[in-house]
């Protein structure tokens, strides 16, 4: 059987050049579907699309319309399907029960003080009680003040399902005001709200400041504590997080605390670089307004500023008077704001760590992939390329963040083999301090701030839920404090588990780090249920952190999880990260289907003892990896993927990727987004003729990834493995849709409990693995959320807003 989506016959040059290779097909395993159960799906097979190489067929276009009629029973044929598939998974409601016993423990995010050195200065902390929707925000006079913390902000009384969240805040500059955004089922948009704070008590008011049409926003408070800059766009269509039109031209606006939001000016736009970003921000000493603008995901940036006090300010009011620069004037009536272009090119990331007046230090990737330390005078600044450097690149090392604290403190984070390292260095001359120990192999979160000597972190490994730390760069003690340590409910001894670190030489032979979590006397017989995930894009790392539902897997069926660092993410820095992006995208598949097959050679799992996960760009991994190596997993979970790459730059955000995976209206970026897109490459393989399980994972509330993605992926995989006489594909081919969700950002624990519950019973049920742990888990503590998979969509009137920024 040829793919589904296939060059039109006026290319079959083309349509040779990009044959799909000969590939093994899959093992059947415990799930089973009658290609006769798949309920009909109506192929427009007139729908072609003209691209540089010709021209391609695209049936499901109509699936684009993700709130038609028509697409909403799509959905609800597919969701009965998927019931009655997860119906034969027989550890769902057990796995759910124990995932939510494991789950029920206090979360404690890292503390982080606001306010003005000789005034009253609190912190703040994220917390969640255990099997809360949404953690909430509390203060606290002391870093360790945890029994006597003052709630601020309690996203759960924001609505009665929970969909409603908190994605940031961001506190004014004395402490006394926060900005926080609030986002419903999981949206992207979000609408600022503010709060007043009380310093000396931490009792918490509300204000009547309410600004619309967010997204993707920064936050900056001006030092008089009297407003802030943020980020709006024009939305298309209602913003509800369901339309999928395409959000460009992003604006910049400046709000007065205490004013409508039609009293706000909009200060800045750049019409002539509709897809390019800018957010804007306040240096330490409180003197310059910083610019950052971005052009897609790609880690570079321009820095633009402009001093404070060359801004007019209100007489009567005190605040910044902008209304001059507001873009809504004339142009011949409007003076530009005075910004000055301190980078203005694409060459490399500049971020401020530290400004001493018009001597700034910053964190940058140029001429440094993994990162250095720069210094300039910005009244003369003179070219970038001459500019002081006061911390060089590392030989291997990943430069992560640089924390400028008191004195000449700096607190430097690296990864290093995609663990966290911490060192105190000097901030005058980069000079090593000393370093600071960690327990383990983990991840660390910090704050700190440029007024005091202290930070504080929580480290996360594997096998570690979490613990709190305080340093303090003043003082000769080497080791951190520890403050507050998690500890997991039930008597669930983690060190039954051992966390190793492999590298597994890639097709090439590049060395992939690949982090391993097994029980101490795992028997490498090959037969050991075994997840693999991992991410691969945009440079982002992902790193050994700590999963309740990758413990649960664990305990409930001896399992064994694995977290593949491939070509991609930002593991190794920038050179890793262009090693598998736009033309070199495939070395990351490989180098994820390199890992896949070094657990089976090692002795933990086998094709038919493997599952695959990931989400975004992870999903986009996952429909790649099951179309190029079928015959290496039992199931495919793919969650809110990017799976059609020539035209995801059509919708939302999607434009932005353009500089991660190439522009398929390039005739040189093209036959590569062809030969990669899952949506492009279904075919029936060799051998068995079938797939793997697959199960396809996405939110009717998603406008970062789009659900059309999944939902054309779906019915190709359906029509090309399951629609043919004879057909041998039993191994099931689901979609999962979440109501009232997004991309994932601010999703309630609830729903979180139904998404891994049926995701890891249908990878077990697929992987043929036994429930192994007795006595079973006590009965669940929380409901399962009827709003997922369980019930029918809903019409357009009674769906809310959408959610999250890269694929």
């Amino acid at each position: 059987m040829a793919a589904l989506l296939l060059l039109a016959s006026t290319s079959l040059t083309l349509a040779a050049q990009w044959a799909v290779p000969e590939r093994e097909g899959a093992a059947q395993g415990g799930l089973s579907v009658q290609p006769a159960e798949y309920p009909p799906v109506w192929r427009n097979e007139s729908q072609v699309e003209d691209y540089p190489g010709g021209a391609v067929r695209d049936p499901y276009q109509w699936l684009e319309s993700t709130d038609s009629p028509e697409t909403r029973a799509f959905v609800a044929a597919q969701m009965n399907l998927t019931r009655r598939v997860l119906g034969q998974c027989d550890t769902r409601d057990r796995f759910r029960a124990l995932f939510s016993q494991i789950y029920n423990y206090p979360k404690y995010g890292a503390p982080f003080q606001r306010g003005r050195p000789g005034g009253v200065m609190r912190y703040y902390y994220e917390f969640n009680t255990g099997l809360q929707a949404q953690s909430t925000l509390y203060s606290m006079a002391t870093s360790d003040g945890y029994d006597n913390a003052t709630l601020v902000i309690d996203p759960n009384a924001l609505s009665k399902d929970g969909t409603v969240a908190v994605n940031g805040y961001a506190f004014n500059w004395g402490g006394g005001l926060i900005a926080y955004n609030v986002a419903s089922a999981g949206s992207d948009w979000e609408t600022i709200k503010l709060m007043r704070i009380n310093n000396a008590t931490g009792a918490a008011e509300a204000l009547p400041d309410t600004l619309a049409d967010v997204k993707f926003s920064s936050t900056g408070w001006t030092p008089d504590d009297k407003g802030f800059f943020y980020n709006r766009y024009t939305p298309v269509g209602n913003a509800t997080g369901q339309s999928t039109g395409a959000n460009t031209n992003q604006q910049l606006w400046y709000h007065v605390v205490g004013t409508p939001q039609a009293a706000d000016t909009f200060v800045l736009a750049l019409p002539d670089h509709p897809d390019w970003s800018l957010g804007a921000g306040v240096t330490d000493d409180e003197k310059h307004i910083v610019v950052s603008i971005t052009t897609g995901t790609d880690p570079t940036n321009q820095l633009w500023y402009t001093p404070i006090a060359a801004l007019p300010v209100d007489a009567s009011t005190g605040a910044l008077d902008l209304a001059r620069y507001d873009m809504r004037r004339p142009a011949d009536a409007r003076p530009a704001l005075p910004l000055t272009r301190l980078v203005d090119n694409f060459r490399a990331s500049y971020g401020v760590v530290a400004a001493q007046g018009d001597i700034w230090t910053l964190q940058t990737s140029l001429n440094a992939p993994r990162g250095r330390l720069i210094r300039v005078n910005i009244s003369n600044p003179g070219s970038v390329d001459s500019w002081q450097e006061v911390l060089a690149q590392h030989p291997r090392d990943q430069l992560v963040s640089a924390t400028a604290v008191k004195g000449d403190a700096l607190v430097v984070q690296y990864t290093r083999d995609v663990t966290a390292v911490l060192q105190q260095r000097s901030l005058a001359s980069g000079a090593l301090v000393r370093e600071v120990p960690l327990p383990g192999l983990g991840s660390v979160d910090l704050t700190g701030r440029r007024e005091q000597s202290e930070i504080l972190f929580t480290y996360t490994d594997m096998t570690q839920p979490g613990s709190t730390y305080r340093f303090d760069t003043a003082t000769p003690a080497v080791s951190p404090v520890l403050l507050r340590r998690v500890e997991l409910p039930g008597g669930w001894n983690l060190r039954d588990y051992n966390t190793t670190q492999v590298f597994v030489p890639s097709k090439d032979g590049t060395r992939i780090p690949m982090f391993i979590v097994a029980r101490k006397n795992v028997t490498l017989d090959g037969n050991n249920p075994t997840f693999l995930y991992a991410y691969g894009g945009f440079d982002i790392t992902v790193g050994p952190t700590f999963s309740v539902s990758r413990l649960a897997f664990l305990r409930a069926y001896n399992g064994v999880y694995a977290i593949a660092g491939i070509r991609g993410g930002g593991e190794y820095g920038l050179d890793w990260w262009e090693g598998g992006r736009l033309h070199k995208k495939q070395n990351g598949f490989d180098d994820f289907a390199s890992c896949a097959q070094y657990l089976h050679d090692a002795g933990y799992s086998s094709p038919s003892r493997l599952t695959i996960e990931g989400g975004s760009n992870g999903g986009l991994l996952m429909g790649a990896e099951v179309n190029q190596h079928p015959n290496l997993f039992a199931a495919i979970i793919a969650q809110v993927g990017v799976m059609d790459l020539l035209r995801f730059p059509l919708f939302t955000i999607g434009h932005a990727w353009v500089t991660e995976y190439g522009d398929p209206s390039n005739a040189t970026d093209f036959p590569y987004l062809h030969a990669e897109s899952p949506l492009q490459n279904v075919a029936v393989p060799s051998g068995s003729g079938q797939y793997p399980a697959v199960m396809v994972t996405t939110a009717d509330h998603d406008d970062r990834v789009v659900p059309l993605h999944s939902y054309k992926f779906l019915a190709t995989l359906q029509h090309v493995l399951a629609g043919y006489p004879g057909s041998p594909q039993r191994n099931p081919l689901v979609l999962r849709v979440d109501v009232n969700a997004g991309h994932g950002g601010g999703k309630p624990t609830g729903k979180i409990m139904d998404e891994y519950s049926d995701e890891y019973a249908f990878a077990a049920a697929a992987m043929r693995a036994p429930w192994v742990l007795t006595p079973p888990p006590a009965e669940e503590a929380l409901p399962r959320h009827d709003g997922a998979l369980h019930q029918a969509v809903p019409g357009p009137a009674a769906r809310l807003q959408a959610a999250a920024v890269t694929g």
